[in-house]
């Protein structure tokens, strides 16, 4: 068994098999995921797993060299903007439009669906290198 915070097995791998540049999408309940990319759900009900839950298991395992947000979150979940920030004290942050934010996530490697109901509770993850 794996021994670590991050336990789903479908997350561990996409995690490992991003490289330097690429990226993975966490999202909330109601971000659109296009068939062309692997969808990791988590979701079991209304908040649960809740974004930060996800997002924190994530970067236990995860090098991130930048993150990008929509630009909403700023006006419509202070709060939830405040904690992420925490999390990323000397990481490049990039604002996008929400309409913008979705195009670039069906970039990604996979996206991970929260049970998140937060407005703009979504992040685009840049992968960095540990070396």
């Amino acid at each position: 068994m794996k021994k670590g915070t991050l336990l789903n097995s479908d997350l561990s791998y996409a995690i490992a098999s991003l490289g330097h540049t690429q990226t993975l999408t966490i999202g909330d309940a109601g971000l659109p995921v296009s068939l062309n990319v692997e969808k990791i759900d988590l979701a079991v009900t209304q908040g649960v797993p809740s974004f930060i839950e996800v997002l924190d298991a994530v970067l236990s395992e995860f090098c991130v060299e930048e993150i990008i947000l929509a630009d909403e979150i700023v006006e419509a979940s202070p709060e939830l903007h405040s904690k992420i920030l925490e999390r990323f004290p000397e990481t490049k942050l990039v604002y996008v439009q929400h309409e913008e934010f979705k195009l670039l996530s069906d970039q990604s490697i996979a996206v991970v669906r929260t049970g998140e109901t937060t407005p703009y509770a979504n992040i685009i993850l840049r992968s960095g290198v540990t070396f």
